[in-house]
């Protein structure tokens, strides 16, 4: 009854991303950036999302590695084992039922939305070596969520597939609400077919990931912007701008990443 419940509000979700319209500024913006980038060489484009890649592959390898996710892994395991005692590594997790397994997801979501709040409005107070800070800080935060919130359903993201799944999860999670459907249905066929994931060349990145860096851009500016706005000698505007922002793109990663993997646990509980 719990699973049936969670597809048809994963349902919903999807329905109301597919259905997302374009505004006038939206088509006028994608049809600028494919004007732009069609006249590049595709050596120089290959080479600068070949070097994305690699930034997202060191930043995740970095974080599995580190002992806070060691921590907050084992964490997941103490409170699951309130529901199961025999749970002993986190493929057991599997066993218990989504109710149990959203619940673990869900606090490691508001965990990140906590975190990328105050992070955002840390960097709209700081200085320059924080705003260039920023970017990087978003997608380790945000990257270090999804592997937790893949954890908390069973998934052991020390393993290669599910490493490039996390970070196919997390690409999809970042793009505009208007590519996320594509995105979706994209993610849905390639976790049929897992061990194709390893053999398929493609990128993980590619033009329409642009937009993060370009809102990323706008948010900077603008922080910038009313950094001499003060109220009792704190920057409230560009406070409030670099929280809200990082916090609406933490709600939305997490979402994607939440709905994605409650998906993935039914259809794999049901094959």
């Amino acid at each position: 009854m719990g699973e049936e419940r969670v597809l048809r509000e994963i349902d919903r979700w999807v329905n109301e991303m597919s259905s997302y319209e374009l505004n006038d500024f939206e088509k006028l913006y994608d049809d600028w950036m494919m004007q732009y980038f069609s006249k590049l060489p595709d050596s120089i484009k290959r080479n600068f999302f070949e070097s994305i890649d690699q930034w997202f592959l060191f930043t995740y390898t970095f974080l599995q590695n580190t002992n806070s996710q060691t921590e907050a892994t084992q964490r997941i395991l103490q409170i699951a084992r309130t529901y199961d005692e025999h749970i002993e590594r986190i493929e057991d997790l599997q066993e218990l039922s989504i109710e149990k397994l959203t619940y673990l997801a869900d606090q490691q979501v508001a965990k990140n939305r906590v975190y990328s709040f105050a992070q955002g409005g840390i960097t709209g107070a700081g200085g320059f070596l924080l705003l260039a800070a920023d970017l990087p800080l978003i997608v380790a935060l945000n990257l270090r969520s999804i592997q937790l919130i893949g954890s908390s359903f069973g998934y052991n993201l020390n393993n290669p597939i599910e490493m490039l799944i996390a970070l196919k999860v997390f690409h999809a999670g970042s793009l505009p609400k208007r590519l996320q459907g594509a995105a979706w249905e994209d993610l849905q066929e390639q976790v049929k077919e897992l061990e194709s994931v390893m053999k398929n060349k493609e990128l993980l990145t590619d033009e329409t990931w642009l937009n993060q860096p370009i809102r990323q851009l706008f948010k900077t500016l603008f922080i910038v912007g009313f950094r001499k706005k003060l109220f009792q000698g704190i920057p409230l505007v560009s406070v409030g701008i670099g929280a809200a922002y990082n916090y609406k793109l933490a709600k939305q990663l997490t979402d994607f990443a939440k709905r994605f993997y409650q998906y993935r646990f039914i259809q794999d509980r049901q094959s």
